[in-house]
């Protein structure tokens, strides 16, 4: 079956996530994560809920792990803590539990992004796959990210995505 085929049987709106790794973010400043929850809800899809947690390992694990297990979540999108400072630990986390990466999406998330910033793009370290069923997204933090790969690579292909998870 072809990809616009798989699509065409992809209409269902998804069940999502946004968490905000962030040692700085509050509820007032965090607008990658407001961002993403507008798009998606924009999309026709259903936000579950969203949280901010700082750039601790355990605490970014137990938030995913909590979500992932409620048979609910289909999709988590994670946004902050994907550069290489000493703080930023969201890759290593999500790249432990994911069985399936989709490895297209940060490489065109760093090309498109290579297209905006130049050659800083190399240090983004966004990463897509899955945790059984569960799809997780991680972006960088900044709301120019958050833009660009919301509009060009997510919403476009998250029912695509959800349905051959499902």
């Amino acid at each position: 079956m072809a990809h616009t085929q798989h699509k065409a049987h992809a209409k269902q709106p998804v069940r999502a996530r946004v968490l905000t790794c962030s040692d700085s973010r509050t509820p007032e400043t965090d607008h990658s994560g407001r961002l993403i929850r507008e798009r998606l809800e924009k999309d026709g899809h259903t936000v579950l809920g969203h949280a901010i947690v700082p750039d601790e390992p355990e605490q970014i694990r137990e938030r995913l792990a909590t979500w992932m297990a409620d048979g609910e979540t289909q999709v988590i999108i994670i946004n902050g803590g994907t550069g290489i400072s000493p703080r930023d630990s969201t890759y290593e986390v999500v790249d432990r539990l994911l069985g399936k990466r989709i490895d297209g999406f940060g490489e065109l998330f760093r090309h498109l992004s290579f297209q905006e910033i130049g050659s800083a793009a190399m240090m983004s370290r966004a990463v897509a796959g899955l945790c059984g069923q569960c799809i997780l997204i991680s972006v960088p933090g900044s709301e120019n990210a958050v833009r660009l790969a919301m509009e060009q690579l997510i919403l476009p292909e998250l029912r695509h995505m959800a349905w051959l998870a499902g």
